[in-house]
């Protein structure tokens, strides 16, 4: 079921991300393009504060040219290990530091084409702080109930995967 790369062509080499081309040998023998996007890897990060409420970061995101409600997340550097970049940018984000970090899950938000996996924690034990955003970062943190953050689910207000998986992960720890 594999397909081995017979020819490999790099198309764009990027500070977040690179992506090549690839001539690929099928499992029957024939042949494909497959267009790849390479990406180090990315954290977020569910926040629940004292109050039993989320932490969200609202920020304009160019690629669809809106507003976007997520969980607060980054990519990793090179060499950085997801727990620390997590804390990291929990702290950047929102200026909260945790007690704990938990990792929940990880996933590939687009596994057809691209590397990227996302490392999903949960922060138990926040301490509140001060912002350190990059220079080029722009955001606000919103806080919302369990059952606020339903109905922004549900009106299609969040859009974001990670943000709806993190919610989903946090409904289904509620039932137990």
């Amino acid at each position: 079921m594999e397909e081995k790369t017979i020819e490999r062509e790099v198309i764009y080499q990027g500070k977040i991300f690179d992506v090549e081309k690839h001539v690929v040998e099928l499992p029957n023998g024939g042949t494909s393009v497959r267009e790849l996007v390479y990406h180090n890897g990315a954290v977020a990060i569910l926040l629940i504060d004292e109050d039993d409420k989320i932490v969200l970061v609202e920020q304009y995101r160019k690629a669809f040219e809106s507003m976007s409600l997520e969980i607060p997340a980054g990519k990793l550097e090179i060499g950085e290990e997801p727990l620390a970049s997590a804390k990291r940018e929990l702290e950047e984000e929102t200026g909260y530091k945790a007690e704990s970090l938990e990792k929940m899950f990880s996933f590939y938000g687009a596994p057809g084409f691209c590397s990227e996996r996302v490392d999903v924690f949960v922060a138990k034990g926040l301490t509140a702080g001060a912002m350190n955003l990059d220079e080029d970062e722009f955001l606000q943190v919103e806080r919302y109930t369990f059952e606020e953050a339903g109905e922004l689910l549900a009106s299609g207000r969040i859009t974001d995967a990670k943000t709806i998986m993190a919610i989903q992960w946090w409904q289904l720890s509620k039932l137990k």
